[in-house]
């Protein structure tokens, strides 16, 4: 056979269950692969390959999207991108909750929750075009997809975040938001319950969403209250996106505070009804606890808080607050003080929520993983794998299928991908195997950083970039544009 005919390729995946990214059944199937495309599937007997993988026991799938992340830093410091290869992840969606290390043209540190981030010196790219030209340069493992920070715009033209921009300072976003916008970013995001944001009014936001969705991109929110005024939250977001005609999405979705545990029902069946009307997604991380930096306003709605980082008393990483505050013999207001600047883990959401959520159909899987923490939230390596081992193999929330498409095919859909979350002929190589029967995470809140198991390998555009329990060194990722054009996955 010619080594560049038809009947070649450079891997040839066999006796794997295959599972599409469509929602549609597992079947059997083999799976070739000649460049960075998919070059056939089905009952390939008769073809060779410079590479084979028996697979057999496993589960082939679309290399994972994680639709919500902060690893616009990490893209760079860490390329190899061990956290989310090591999950099955090939396609992270950065610069969420209105922070974007690009474009950012403030002279200081940014303001918290940006430097979550890191300080000015990672905070260096003026416009967006630097940024993309530096992950150009130096890609990494997996595909990024861009998003444009509210607040990363607000505090590079405002010298006041605590009030509404004015006409002048919004003209300014408009301008910064449009470059990049040009330079392949697919929308905006904010985090409206943050300090940086929350005096935004939601005219402000609506004039920024409009420019978005003239350009055919999204807007994604961290809306301003996920506990008591979630119902008004999730009005102000479907306003937004009606007024701007901007396909919408909710990140992370919840309901916070034992008060509004159940609450889920009622906030569900808003958006059930709003889509109706309009382009609305949701995304969830599959877990009971939030993690940001360390904010009073936070603490007081939490059940429990730890620590994930400290500048003043790096020390203190991993501890609970309050513990800490009795070891000082101080008020929890007065640790805070102390600790800050700082992050933090919010244990404050209910699982019978969490499974709802989960359960409903189109809900997509976002890690929202922080980094950078010291001690980070175990979302940031666990996500993936623990959707897949508890809640498809242990609880049966969704069948793997589902689950997959959850994590594939929708999100390809929602942010405009073309040939990406599907195993067809002719896609892009995005590829992860894995163990049904043993896929689970092992990261905890105690020992946080530590791989799933169960991943046996994952590729990207053609290339293995996890394999044998480790990164493989190979950084295929590209910067993935948004279509104009959205069709179904």
């Amino acid at each position: 056979m010619r080594e560049n005919g038809p009947e070649h390729c450079d891997v040839l995946i066999t006796g794997a269950a295959l599972v599409d990214g469509t929602g549609g059944p597992a079947i059997k199937a083999d799976v070739a692969i000649r460049g960075d495309q998919i070059l056939a599937l089905g009952d390939l007997t008769g073809i060779t390959a410079d590479e084979t993988i028996d697979a057999s026991g496993c589960v082939v799938a679309p290399g994972f999207i994680d639709v919500h992340t902060h690893d616009d830093r990490l893209m760079l410091e860490n390329p190899q991108m061990t956290p989310k290869v090591s999950q099955g992840v090939t396609t992270v969606v950065d610069g969420n909750c209105g922070d974007s290390l690009a474009p950012y043209s403030g002279k200081n540190d940014p303001p918290p929750p940006m430097n979550l981030l890191g300080n000015r010196d990672w905070f260096r790219f003026a416009q967006a075009r630097d940024y993309t030209q530096a992950l150009e340069e130096t890609p990494a493992a997996t595909n990024g997809i861009l998003l444009c920070g509210h607040s990363s715009l607000r505090a590079s033209v405002m010298d006041d975040l605590d009030r509404p921009a004015t006409p002048a300072e919004i003209d300014r976003m408009i301008v910064m938001l449009e470059e990049a916008l040009d330079a392949g970013y697919v929308g905006l995001s904010t985090g409206l319950a943050y300090p940086t944001a929350i005096a935004a009014p939601t005219e402000e936001v609506i004039k920024l969403a409009r420019v978005t969705a003239e350009r055919g991109g999204i807007h994604t929110t961290h809306m301003r209250d996920e506990e008591d005024h979630v119902h008004e939250a999730i009005d102000e977001t479907i306003r937004i996106g009606h007024a701007a005609g901007c396909a919408s999405l909710i990140s992370h979705f919840k309901v916070c505070g034992q008060q509004n545990y159940g609450r889920s029902r009622e906030t569900l069946d808003i958006v059930r009804k709003a889509q109706e009307g309009m382009t609305l997604d949701v995304d969830v991380y599959p877990y009971t606890a939030s993690s940001t930096v360390l904010l009073k306003s936070f603490v007081e709605r939490a059940e429990r808080v730890q620590i994930t980082w400290c500048t003043p008393h790096p020390e203190m990483a991993g501890r609970d607050l309050q513990k800490i505050a009795a070891e000082w013999a101080v008020s929890t207001d007065e640790a805070i003080d102390r600790l800050n600047p700082a992050g933090a883990i919010y244990f404050q959401m209910d699982e019978a929520d969490l499974q709802r959520i989960l359960a409903t159909p189109g809900t997509m899987i976002g890690s929202d993983g922080l980094p950078h923490d010291e001690i980070p939230h175990p979302r940031l390596w666990g996500t993936f794998p623990r959707v897949l081992g508890r809640y498809v193999r242990e609880l049966g929330v969704f069948s793997l299928e589902q689950a997959i498409h959850r994590m594939t095919g929708i999100p390809a859909r929602v942010f405009g991908l073309e040939n990406r979350g599907v195993l067809k002929p002719g896609a892009h190589a995005d590829v992860v195997i894995f163990d049904p029967d043993t896929v689970t995470d092992t990261a905890t809140f105690d020992d946080p950083i530590q791989p799933a198991t169960g991943i046996a390998r994952v590729m990207s555009n053609g290339q293995w970039i996890w394999r044998d329990g480790q990164a493989t060194g190979a950084t295929p990722g590209r910067q993935l544009k948004r279509q104009a054009a959205q069709q179904a996955a």
